[in-house]
């Protein structure tokens, strides 16, 4: 597929692997002519050895395509480790479990923090799906934790199959979980599919009527809640995977905290009358853009999350919304300037810290943007992220 004269030009190597995942979805297309959006999101990002995230091509940090909060700073993880610690000690076996662990650098900071404070810890699970980013973690953590640390890490390609007490991490996961377009229209409401157009050689949107009762349901309720659209449309995301992977984490817990941190707004901010377009956002090489199709398996594919959904889904899967805050509350809240004040530091080092927490921190930064929701079962703790500021009521 041709690139946007605005984003850079791949080169001849990832081209060529971008064309080989492009076949393949052509194939796919080609046996099932009518492909939802989520259906390309899902083999984009996910297919062995060549999606986006199951590919060895570089994601994260400067040779990338984006930075996470664990990237920007250490202190963003001992964070959430000084939380997870309140929790752990409530715990007949002090488990963690991370998903999508990216390069390793959270769980790192994650297990050092907890070694540092003298909390035990007896597992720290990984679930992840990429061959290459698992090989990049055991890397780093072999790299940085003495053995008997890192014996304590176990990786897995799902869920345990038996409950176990433990305290789950998810750094933006659920943005990158595939969803569906919806488009709004006078007359009508249309569902995103994906089509190939044989002469220009490129993947493009095809929509169709609603035929899903779930998605109708959904597409009423939102032009009850927008009213009335022009005729460019009202276009705008929602992520259906949520409430059977909570259900799923909820059947693997005997007791604990699920963490989720991500980017996203409560409902009532989502679906704002004047979000025309949504809130899909691709990531190639620290450009943000709106074109799913370009190169497919060479970029991220995200969109914002629906905490309101979180919390939705948190309640029919048994599960308790204990906190809900944004990540500079719940950071302020859990030590971080605690952690950037020593007198002691060097002057160089002091700025970059200082750098680096504006960047967790600051509105125009991840500090707004990003949340914290906090989801419980069979725990009675008064969380310590959510005494500054609890956003619950506003779900």
């Amino acid at each position: 597929m041709k690139a946007k004269n605005t984003l850079p030009e791949p080169s001849a190597e990832a081209r060529q692997h971008s064309q080989q995942l492009s076949e393949k979805i052509q194939r796919s297309l080609n046996r099932h002519p009518i492909m939802r959006f989520s259906q390309f999101m899902q083999m984009a990002l996910y297919t062995p050895g060549l999606g986006y995230y199951a590919s060895g091509l570089p994601k994260i940090g400067e040779q990338g395509d984006f930075i996470t909060a664990p990237e920007v700073s250490p202190i963003f993880s001992r964070c959430l480790a000084r939380q997870a610690m309140q929790v752990l000690s409530q715990l007949d076996t002090p488990n963690i479990i991370e998903f999508g662990a990216g390069q390793g650098t959270m769980a790192k900071d994650i297990i050092l923090e907890l070694q540092a404070q003298e909390e035990p810890l007896e597992n720290y699970f990984i679930i992840e799906l990429s061959a290459d980013l698992r090989e990049r973690q055991q890397f780093t953590l072999k790299e940085n934790l003495p053995d008997e640390l890192y014996k304590k890490i176990i990786w897995l390609d799902s869920l345990p199959e038996k409950p176990i007490p433990a305290v789950v991490l998810a750094n933006e996961v659920l943005d990158a979980m595939p969803f569906e377009r919806i488009r709004i229209e006078p007359q009508q409401a249309l569902l995103g599919h994906v089509q190939y157009d044989e002469s220009t050689q490129q993947f493009g949107w095809d929509y169709h009527k609603i035929t899903d009762k779930k998605l109708q349901q959904f597409a009423n309720q939102l032009i009850n809640h927008i009213g009335e659209v022009s005729e460019l449309g009202y276009e705008t995301e929602i992520n259906l995977n949520i409430q059977p992977w909570l259900r799923a984490l909820s059947d693997s817990l005997s007791q604990g905290l699920i963490l989720l941190v991500d980017y996203g707004y409560t409902r009532q901010e989502y679906y704002q009358p004047a979000r025309v377009m949504g809130t899909l956002r691709c990531h190639y090489q620290h450009r943000a853009h709106s074109n799913p199709f370009f190169y497919p398996g060479l970029q991220d594919i995200t969109a914002h999350v629906d905490f309101t959904a979180v919390a939705e889904a948190a309640y029919d899967s048994n599960l308790k919304v204990a906190g809900f805050t944004t990540q500079a509350h719940f950071l302020m809240a859990t030590g971080l300037l605690d952690m950037s004040s020593d007198p002691n530091m060097p002057i160089t080092e002091q700025i970059r810290i200082a750098q680096q927490i504006k960047t967790l921190t600051l509105p125009n930064e991840m500090g707004e943007t990003f949340k914290v929701i906090a989801l419980s079962k069979q725990l009675d703790v008064k969380l310590m992220g959510f005494n500054l500021r609890d956003l619950r009521h506003q779900l």
